[in-house]
């Protein structure tokens, strides 16, 4: 048998197979490489501006994979100010994600915008530390209630820092003896709605349990407003101001911080185990902030929608220590981080209608200058 005659033929239809192989893999390669081209090219940026506590949220790998595969969004964000937020040019982004109705109302009001969307919310809370709570409950100011340290007399709280008492004054202060005035350090209530919820909070307990509704109990609460403010000197506008003096300086620059309950929650949930010296303590009443985001642009609507109903991102909201509505995703970031919070807080006010705080606010600018 002539070998050559047997090997041609079947050389050549390797070879033909081989070319087909070649071609029909490389035709695949170019296809996929076609698809995730286009993919790229469907993805649009988004440009917004946040108050400052959401930022970890947006920067989360799972929350960036979902918003770009599922929405093609990739969103960009820049830290602002919540109240500040409303005074800013808003030509070249297409949301603002402030914390807080009356934040969110100024700038519903500023762009005209027809739909807002509330996302999730989170309670007010004081920033404090396990060696000043004996001290804060000898003085009948706080009180443990299953397992939760909560302000249970906030109209003491308010007189000693309106009697401007000193934290050495405290009967048996062996912990913390300085010449320290008593204060809850909070934001620039200028600029920010952390400080603007505090502001609502105790002008409330100032008005005898009630929401300041006209001109004339405004003036009646605003000296003791005004102080709240005008003693802790410098204030910054962004809620992680504040915090980070509270995490990283310690009792001695921060024994009281006015801060949302997100912010300790996710701090301690970063943690190889939270820091047992914090304490977390909820004023009676409390007041709720609402991260609320308001759209500018048709992209800016959708991004709204999805962070308000998807359920895979309201999850991953619970992860960073936000409420939503869907309270099961709270209680099982509690329970996988080995936190505590409570679940219900039945003591929850409204802050005054948005004139009115705005008025406070404007009152109490004009003693800055």
């Amino acid at each position: 048998m002539d070998v050559k005659r047997v090997l041609g033929p079947v050389l050549a239809v390797c070879l033909a197979v081989g070319i087909s192989a070649a071609v029909y893999i490389s035709a695949g390669r170019k296809a996929v490489e076609r698809s995730a081209k286009d993919a790229a090219a469907a993805v649009v940026d988004i440009r917004g501006m946040i108050g400052s506590e959401k930022e970890s949220f947006f920067l989360d790998p799972k929350v960036v994979d979902i918003l770009i595969t599922k929405y093609s969004f990739r969103v960009k964000v820049e830290k602002v100010g919540s109240r500040e937020i409303a005074s800013r040019d808003f030509k070249g982004y297409d949301f603002a994600f402030p914390a807080g109705s009356p934040a969110a109302i100024a700038v519903q009001k500023k762009s005209k915008s027809k739909q807002v969307y509330p996302t999730f919310f989170t309670p007010m809370t004081v920033a404090s530390w396990k060696q000043l709570i004996p001290l804060l409950e000898k003085e009948g100011v706080v009180k443990k209630i299953n397992g939760t340290f909560f302000i249970t007399d906030m109209k003491r709280l308010l007189g000693m820092i309106e009697k401007e008492t000193r934290w050495r004054e405290l009967k048996d202060n062996t912990v913390y003896a300085t010449g320290k005035s008593i204060l809850i350090s909070s934001t620039d209530v200028r600029k920010s709605n952390s400080a603007a919820m505090y502001l609502a909070l105790a002008s409330y307990v100032a008005n005898g349990n009630n929401v300041v509704d006209d001109i004339e109990q405004a003036n009646k609460v605003l000296p003791l407003m005004t102080s709240l403010f005008m003693r802790q000197g410098l204030q910054e506008s962004s809620s992680a101001g504040p915090f980070d003096d509270y995490t990283t300086m310690g009792m001695g620059k921060a024994p009281l911080v006015m801060i949302y309950e997100s912010q300790f929650l996710e701090y301690q949930s970063k943690r190889p185990q939270p820091n047992p010296d914090m304490v977390l303590l909820y004023p009676q009443p409390t007041i709720y902030t609402k991260h609320i985001l308001v759209p500018f642009s048709e992209r800016g609507d959708k991004l709204g929608n999805a962070l308000a109903t998807d359920p895979e991102l309201q999850k991953l909201a619970a992860q960073y220590g936000y409420r939503t509505a869907s309270p099961d995703h709270f209680s099982a970031f509690l329970k996988e981080k080995k936190l505590t919070a409570p679940t219900d807080l039945v003591d929850v006010i409204d802050p005054p209608s948005y004139e009115m705080l705005e008025r406070m606010i404007q009152s109490i600018e004009q003693k800055f200058q």
